[in-house]
Formats: C-alpha cells, sequence, structure tokens
C-alpha cells in the first residue's frame, strides 16, 4: 500500500550530492625540494610558472599568479583554507605559492 498521496514526489537520495571532506595541501608552501624542477621554474621564471598553472586549470595566462587561481585550485581540489589565506599566500611568497599550486595539480593528475 503506498503511504503518499498521489503525485507526491519524494525524494529519498539527494541526486548529485557527494560529501567531499576538505582535505590539506599534498605539499606545503616550503617544500620546494620535493619538485626541484618547478622550484628553479618559479624562482627564475615566475611568469612562466604562472601560465603553466593556469593553462592546467583552462584559465587564462593572465590569472595564474592572481589570489583567484590559488582559490580556484584549492575549491577544485576540496583543500580547506579561505580567501584570507589565498591572499597571504600569493601576497607574501608569490613564488612559493605558485610551486606549491604546480605540485598541487601535479599529484591531482
Amino acid at each position: 500500500m503506498n503511504q503518499y498521496p498521489p503525485g507526491q514526489v519524494v525524494v529519498i537520495q539527494q541526486p548529485g550530492f557527494t560529501s567531499n571532506a576538505l582535505t590539506e595541501w599534498n605539499t606545503s608552501m616550503m617544500s620546494c625540494c620535493d619538485d626541484v624542477g618547478i622550484c628553479l621554474c618559479g624562482l627564475f621564471c615566475t611568469v612562466c610558472l604562472g601560465c603553466q598553472v593556469a593553462g592546467a586549470m583552462g584559465e587564462c595566462c593572465c590569472c595564474g599568479t592572481s589570489v583567484a587561481m590559488r582559490t580556484l585550485i584549492r575549491t577544485k581540489y576540496n583543500i580547506q583554507g579561505s580567501i584570507c589565506n589565498d591572499y597571504c599566500a600569493t601576497m607574501f611568497c608569490l613564488q612559493c605559492s605558485l610551486c606549491q599550486l604546480k605540485r598541487e595539480i601535479k599529484h591531482q593528475m
């Protein structure tokens, strides 16, 4: 016997909902020795590394070194943090931040 009135739709499971817990970055900003090639690229050609990061995320090369790019990557990979933290990382240590982003993208692929 149907316990619901005719024509009433009852959702038992929310479609498309997944519970993704926030995670940590796979490497810290100061883990330059984890990938020396990325570190050297970030140190000597910051713009090139920014373009690589932006390209990997399907964005314009001009966006690679922005706070928005760091926030996009953090959001895409469910990494905990805040826009304030993203701003501080980008403003106070751009090269280290970019290297961390590139290592994260490399790890996620």
